[in-house]
């Protein structure tokens, strides 16, 4: 006999809590890359490695 494991084949509420954290994290990625690429594009020269400031040395 096999054993299913509750939540994993996508029926009931625990498969579908699971569809919508999977969406929630996929949107709130899409959404930091897109605050990202802006954040960019507002500085001069910006790279997205370079956090920190030169004159802090």
């Amino acid at each position: 006999m096999t054993r299913k494991t509750p939540g994993k084949d996508g029926d009931g509420p625990a498969g579908s809590r699971e569809d919508r954290l999977k969406a929630a994290l996929k949107a709130n990625l899409a959404r930091r890359k897109a605050q990202t690429r802006a954040r960019q594009q507002q500085k001069p020269g910006g790279t997205a490695g370079n956090t920190q400031d030169k004159d802090d040395t």
